[in-house]
């Protein structure tokens, strides 16, 4: 697969975009008053009455920081509308003392969006998936496994929409807050556990809180089909998460591939990691798992979606 051509084309609201690409930066998709909003990424070719499958898109940053546009992000986002994905790149709640649930509920209602907007942007509100990085990981993997669950669901702005989800990738994300340990400098995990990072109650205290916020907790028979990828010298989150979520998966029978990356730390994306090129391309095996799971063999057409 070619590297991205470094020439730029006109998009939507005079954004610049990629070629072959089109973005619209800024939508408002939360309740009024929200300053979160989001980027939406569509391939630049008419789809006429073609439906195309949507993903969800959030940024990590341990759940106080990071950026709906940062590198990352715009790589992924690119790359997927290249293959015929609409992304819709979230912003979410990073601060407050409503943090958590508030940034997952968020991300629920990046969902909803879509399926609100759905002739609007050409989805088809059947196939949509989730994915993220780093802490924007543990929260897609909240996402695809906690649809309908009463304290993690979002009341508005989308009453009755569904915020269930096809597929997920998780890249190096958190799966289990009262299982993860710090590493040594080779990415090797220590017995030293962390603190959680997404809310402020210590270890120890409101346990079903932490077990609420795990997604290894969450996971069934119904979950959706999982891509995890992780680097084996990750020194943020110890790679053992992706591998207790994968052994989690297994035992539920859950369709699931583990990509272990050998001498790659955090924050990869499907091509590089720190300005190098990663050992394998990540785009085909992430376009494949996507293809199978929301493209179906012949595509939906507007009059056949409501």
């Amino acid at each position: 697969m070619a590297a991205f051509p470094v020439a730029f084309a006109a998009g939507t609201n005079s954004t610049a975009s990629p070629e072959g690409v089109l973005i619209e930066r800024d939508v408002v998709y939360l309740e009024t008053g929200r300053k979160e909003k989001l980027d939406l990424y569509q391939p630049a070719a008419d789809p006429g009455k073609t439906l195309r499958p949507a993903m969800v898109l959030i940024h990590g940053g341990g759940w106080t920081g990071g950026d709906k546009a940062q590198a990352r992000e715009l790589e992924i986002g690119t790359t997927l509308a290249r293959a015929g994905y609409v992304c819709a790149s979230v912003e979410y709640q990073k601060s407050g003392d409503n943090r958590w649930p508030t940034n997952l509920k968020d991300c629920k209602n990046a969902v909803r969006f879509l399926r609100a907007h759905a002739r609007q942007y050409h989805v088809d509100p059947v196939n949509i998936g989730v994915l993220g990085g780093s802490a924007g990981g543990h929260l897609a993997l909240l996402v695809a496994y906690t649809p309908g669950t009463p304290e993690l669901t979002p009341g508005s702005p989308y009453p009755g929409i569904s915020d269930s989800v096809k597929v997920c990738v998780d890249l190096y994300g958190i799966t289990d807050l009262l299982t993860r340990r710090a590493t040594a400098g080779d990415g090797s995990p220590t017995g030293e556990l962390r603190d959680a990072g997404l809310f402020p109650d210590p270890r120890g205290t409101n346990l079903e809180k932490w077990r609420l916020a795990s997604p290894v907790n969450h996971v069934s028979s119904q979950s959706p089909p999982t891509l995890i990828l992780h680097g084996m010298a990750d020194t943020t989150v110890d790679r053992d998460q992706s591998m207790q979520l994968a052994s989690t998966l297994a035992a539920a029978g859950v369709d699931y591939q583990l990509k272990l990356i050998p001498g790659v730390g955090h924050t990869f994306d499907l091509e590089q990691w720190q300005h190098k090129s990663l050992p394998t391309d990540l785009r085909p095996l992430v376009i494949d798992f996507l293809d199978r799971h929301l493209k179906p063999r012949r595509p939906a057409l507007i009059s056949e979606r409501p």
